[in-house]
């Protein structure tokens, strides 16, 4: 991934979740990263983003884990949707790119 797609990304992320994002996004947000991320792509994300948060110690082991236990099972389609207009409120981009 290019540096400024991650940067992109990371800044989407941060305008959605200006106060962190809440335990209850994790999954559905996890499930939209994968649709359009590979999943070192996802862990690098996830990296940043929980840095300098209590979540700081997750393994790269643990979030390919809770990559798995997304593309298992996958959120609500309100989960999804809650997700989806929060960050396209702050222009992320909601068609699937292919890689």
């Amino acid at each position: 991934m290019a540096e400024s797609a991650f940067n992109n990304i990371l800044d989407w992320l941060h305008q959605g979740y200006p106060q962190g994002v809440p335990q209850t996004d994790y999954f559905a947000l996890l499930a939209l990263l994968a649709r359009t991320l590979s999943e070192d792509e996802v862990v690098k994300v996830a990296q940043t983003v929980l840095k300098g948060s209590r979540s700081d110690a997750v393994t790269p082991e643990e979030i390919r884990a809770a990559i798995h236990v997304v593309t298992d099972k996958e959120p609500t389609a309100e989960e999804m949707n809650q997700v989806a207009a929060r960050l396209a409120s702050v222009g992320w981009p909601l068609a699937t790119p292919t890689r």
